[in-house]
């Protein structure tokens, strides 16, 4: 069974938000508060802890209308349904897409059920102490060496639930720079380090060559034999793993089925589970299971995912903003944007369709932010003023998880200012001169979430991967290959190969060559 193949452009739909765009354009909107003072109930979706408000967006109820007439026009429902029956909606690797499968409480494959154990015991034994290092000292650092999807995931989720940690300490290791694995090395004894190596073919490079060097640093000061003790793996290669020096025990295996940047609610979250215990690893689990079955059986008009991805459509190909930031107001999220930034990009940036045929519509967003209040002083001043128009979700939570009631209310009354100056600016009110001046009519979605909790991260996290689906699917592409990663990886491999033994006539390439030479003069 193969997913919907619409061309968006093609569509009723999509011609009727063509006319209605040139209607609303140039519309300053900051007055649809005061005409319609049911707007801001009639934009809000919510839902458990959750509560969106879209209603400072350039749109009304006809624009929502048409996006939810182009959602059914491209047989969104259709999608969703094959993806979460195991289709193979990633044609071009001939996968199915079921990263929703490691987090189903309902009905969960004995495979997912026997690794979730098999992580349940092992991290409790490292937290515990039960598992001992080879001079029989217990663990007190953990190390995690990935790269992408192995590494993303892991660490954003473990800077985010700092809150909840334990005693362990978190190192990760993914950039291939050894200045970088060497910084690491000197924080960590290699009597009291386990070390997670993270990679589905047990080939990735980067990941590799880090594995090798660290494992070359611990032999310094232990055996062959003591390399079991402290190294585990997570990769779908057994024999690759095993051929390290990794006991199969302690061997976490990964399926084909999930992709790499939806990977972090599988095996790739042992550092995860290690770092704030099983409990609240199961937890963020169970919250991205609650958000699928919201996302999954929702009307798409009180359907989070579905609506920021169609608002997202809506500017991405009608206003044609390309970028849109995020905006987290707690600190313990700083990594989110980084991971997005893998996720949406990695998946939407095609620019083939699922005919085959060259696209020749905008795909893909760009991402990128960080965390108030910081932004505000930094990039605000564009979004504000700049020329440019740069959609932007807030993401804030109401309950510190300090008790730090004072701060809290800053932080938040910043939080909640600031949408409403994007959108208000200085429109209908004097201003000393043009340099004061602020357009407004900035559109802004603001996610309140209650509290910061392993549940509600997993709801959050698995709302943006239904996002960037639903996106993809209006689009006509397929998200869930990664083709355009690996070109650049062949010809590294040359490159390296000329590097190491000199050998300049190998490069093509007359940039390149010179670049090469100088590297080797030096």
């Amino acid at each position: 069974m193969s997913l919907p193949s619409v061309n968006p452009t093609k569509t009723e739909a999509w011609k009727a938000l063509e006319n209605h765009f040139q209607k609303i354009k140039t519309r300053q909107m900051q007055s649809v508060f005061s005409e319609n003072s049911n707007r801001a109930e009639r934009f809000k979706i919510e839902w458990q802890d959750f509560y969106l408000d879209y209603s400072k967006n350039r749109i009304d109820t006809e624009t929502i209308s048409l996006l939810l007439n182009l959602a059914e026009e491209v047989k969104l429902k259709e999608a969703i349904q094959q993806q979460f029956t195991g289709a193979k909606i990633n044609k071009t690797e001939d996968r199915a897409v079921l990263h929703t499968a490691l987090r189903d409480f309902e009905s969960m494959k004995p495979e997912v059920k026997n690794t979730l154990q098999k992580m349940r015991n092992f991290s409790e034994a490292i937290i515990s102490g039960n598992h001992r290092g080879f001079t029989g000292k217990p663990i007190t650092d953990v190390v995690n060496i990935g790269i992408g999807g192995s590494h993303l995931g892991p660490e954003m989720v473990t800077e985010a639930l700092q809150f909840y940690k334990n005693h362990l300490q978190i190192h990760f290791v993914a950039n291939v720079d050894g200045d970088a694995v060497a910084e690491i090395l000197k924080k960590v004894d290699p009597e009291t380090t386990l070390f997670i190596i993270v990679s589905k073919s047990f080939t990735t490079q980067e990941t590799l060559v880090n594995a090798t060097v660290i494992r070359n640093w611990f032999l310094e000061k232990a055996s062959e034999n003591d390399v079991q003790k402290h190294f585990v793996a997570v990769s779908a290669n057994i024999s690759e793993a095993t051929n390290f020096g990794i006991s199969e025990n302690n061997i976490f295996p990964m399926q084909d089925w999930v992709g790499g940047r939806f990977s972090l609610w599988s095996a790739v979250g042992l550092s995860i589970s290690c770092a704030v215990g099983f409990n609240n690893f199961e937890a963020m689990l169970k919250g991205a299971f609650e958000a699928d079955k919201h996302f999954e059986n929702e009307e798409f008009e009180t359907n989070i995912p579905v609506i920021l991805a169609l608002l997202s459509v809506w500017y991405n190909n009608f206003f044609n903003t390309e970028t849109e930031a995020v905006v987290t107001y707690s600190q313990y999220l700083h990594k989110l944007v980084p991971y997005l930034q893998q996720a949406v990009m990695e998946s939407n940036g095609k620019s083939v369709d699922r005919n085959g045929e060259k696209i020749n519509y905008e795909t893909g967003t760009i991402v990128w932010g960080s965390v108030g209040t910081n932004a505000q002083h930094a990039f605000f001043q564009l979004l504000h003023q700049g020329t440019k128009l740069i959609p932007t979700d807030f993401i804030g939570f109401c309950e510190p998880l300090h008790g730090n009631i004072e701060n809290n209310n800053i932080l938040m009354a910043n939080f909640f200012a600031q949408t409403e100056a994007l959108w208000e600016g200085t429109h209908n009110k004097t201003v000393e001169n043009s340099f004061k001046f602020f357009e407004g009519n900035k559109p802004t979605n603001t996610l309140l979430i209650k509290k910061l909790t392993p549940k509600n991260l997993g709801s959050l996290i698995a709302f943006y991967e239904h996002k960037l689906f639903v996106q993809g699917i209006v689009w006509n592409i397929f998200s869930y290959d990664q083709w355009g990663v690996e070109l650049g990886k062949t010809v590294a491999k040359g490159t390296l190969n000329a590097i190491e033994k000199r050998q300049l006539a190998q490069v093509e390439n007359a940039s390149t060559k010179n670049l090469v030479s100088k590297l080797i003069a030096e």
